[in-house]
């Protein structure tokens, strides 16, 4: 398995309208990470890089 970061505001849920995503508790800054099996330092590395690049 590998881990996965999303905006589901612009992917799963962007077939609803904002007030039904609102609804849904997806709110537009939101961000969902699955975790996968990789090397924990590896993740951890990865996410920090994703929020530098972020910034």
């Amino acid at each position: 398995m590998r881990s996965l970061v999303i905006h589901p505001a612009s992917t799963t849920h962007s077939q609803l309208s904002p007030a039904e995503q609102l609804t849904a508790g997806v709110t537009p800054g939101l961000i969902r990470l699955s975790v996968g099996i990789e090397n924990i330092e590896d993740i951890k590395a990865d996410i920090t890089d994703g929020f530098a690049a972020a910034k």
